[in-house]
């Protein structure tokens, strides 16, 4: 009996870590030189979107210290999130400079 006790609680306790656990790293922020930082979240992107790891890595991003910086303009141009968010395949689009604040950390 105990030993199920054990058992039971030991199965809870690794569920429950897989429940709060990070996925992709959790968020990751980009300084942006002469703006407000961009926070890239992977949940919104992986279980709310269902967009899989492939369609960025290792394509658009390598990881964060290899990461490549692009311009406003080069993400218009459909480079970095700029190739999803471009009008069509995201609800986002970077060249709206309405929803700028979507991403960008407001000060």
């Amino acid at each position: 009996m105990v030993t199920r006790l054990i058992l039971a609680s030991m199965l809870l306790a690794a569920a429950a870590g897989t429940a709060f656990a990070e996925i992709g790293g959790g968020d990751i922020k980009f300084e942006v030189k002469g703006e407000s930082d961009v926070v890239f979240s992977h949940a919104d992107h992986v279980r709310d979107n269902e967009v899989k790891c492939t369609a960025c890595h290792d394509k658009l991003y390598l990881n964060v210290k290899k990461h490549r910086k692009v311009s406003a303009k080069q993400m218009n141009l459909g480079e970095s999130c700029g190739k999803c968010h471009n009008g069509k395949d995201a609800k986002i689009n970077v060249a709206d400079k309405s929803r700028c604040t979507e991403c960008h950390e407001q000060n």
